[in-house]
């Protein structure tokens, strides 16, 4: 009998985890509001270059493409991504451009899926 249950367990764990209203759960994430910088990804982890100085460099590589994201004070990077379906990021990349290698105030919805923190941005402001 003892057996049986934790493979009974198991499966009923899948099963919720599997069902639309917790894939809808996990989707919704968590709304927050915090303070950070405007960096572009590629120079900021692979050459672990910010600031003012370095902001005209991080606008430049948003209009090619590169990814602008949020660096909190504590060091955790969220990568904004669209609410609508496909979201190509571009959005997020102008809507972000003007406050590139900035402080700002940002609120938003984030959800930490697979050690990648996204955001839904809801408002952001010059800090």
């Amino acid at each position: 009998m003892r057996n049986l249950m934790i493979p009974t367990f198991s499966l009923s764990l899948l099963f919720l985890l599997l069902t639309p209203g917790a894939a809808e759960a996990q989707a919704q994430g968590e709304t927050v509001q915090f303070r950070a910088q405007v960096v572009d990804v590629a120079c900021y982890t692979v050459h672990d270059l910010t600031g003012e100085d370095h902001r005209m460099c991080a606008q430049v590589c948003a209009d090619q493409g590169v990814s602008l994201v949020f660096l909190d004070d504590e060091g955790r990077l969220y990568h904004p991504v669209g609410e609508e379906m496909p979201s190509s990021g571009d959005e997020e990349n102008a809507r972000l451009r003007p406050h590139a290698e900035r402080h700002v105030d940002v609120q938003g919805t984030v959800i930490d899926r697979g050690g990648l923190r996204t955001i839904v941005i809801e408002s952001i402001s010059e800090a």
